[in-house]
């Protein structure tokens, strides 16, 4: 149930990147729900190989190259889920840049399923 609750409230957090960012666009609420899942999927599976590979460049930066990395990965996503579209690799900076602080007050205000 809190999965759940904290996946709708990324979805919204994709319609306000998308309303914010311009050369974001997404079509409707299931647009979002569904590039939420699949950025869920991108973020297991490819994320981490990604992140493995490119880890010289990140240390040679000091991490800065780990944004290029997530804007890439957004820009994926708007090739992979239908009803979201990314119109270039500015767009999916600027996006993946907003979606990661709404992640980042998402995960403050959301409860967490952790059993301490």
């Amino acid at each position: 149930m809190i999965l759940l609750l904290r996946w709708i409230f990324f979805a919204l957090a994709i319609l306000v990147v998308a309303w914010i960012v311009p050369g974001i666009f997404v079509e409707n609420f299931q647009s979002a729900m569904l590039v939420t899942v699949i950025m869920a999927l991108i973020n297991i599976f490819i994320r981490p190989l990604i992140v493995f590979i490119t880890l010289p460049i990140n240390i040679l930066t000091l991490g800065i190259f780990g944004l290029i990395v997530n804007a890439l990965l957004f820009m994926l996503a708007g090739y992979v889920a239908p009803g979201f579209y990314v119109d270039g690799f500015l767009s999916a900076f600027l996006g993946s840049v907003v979606l990661s602080f709404l992640g980042l007050v998402i995960n403050m205000i959301a409860p967490n399923d952790n059993k301490d």
